[in-house]
């Protein structure tokens, strides 16, 4: 299951060592609840490998603030404390496993 992420919670889910994906979405968000089982899949199949889970916009409104989230859902990609990479709108599984597989 995809980790809940929260302002509580955040700062040190980052400190990983891990990739760690991140889902920003709201219950509201028709693509984001078209998306929401691929990040569930994602989650399970690198479980282990990756650190994937999702921010409520509406809820953490300081985490979507300071990455700058103006659409969802978006997705970034965290290596080291730093994005690596950002997706914006629902995109396909097959395009979030060769961007997991190419940050591994």
């Amino acid at each position: 299951m995809a980790l809940a992420i929260n302002e509580s919670n955040f700062n040190e889910i980052v400190k990983s060592d891990k990739l760690i994906v991140v889902d920003f979405w709201a219950e509201w968000c028709g693509p984001c609840r078209a998306i929401s089982p691929i990040i569930e899949e994602l989650a399970k199949e690198y479980e282990g490998k990756a650190v994937i889970g999702k921010v409520d916009v509406d809820s953490n409104t300081a985490i979507a603030e300071k990455y700058g989230i103006r659409n969802i859902p978006t997705i970034i990609f965290i290596k080291n404390g730093e994005i690596v990479d950002k997706t914006v709108g629902a995109i396909p599984k097959t395009a979030l496993v060769s961007k997991i597989e190419a940050l591994l």
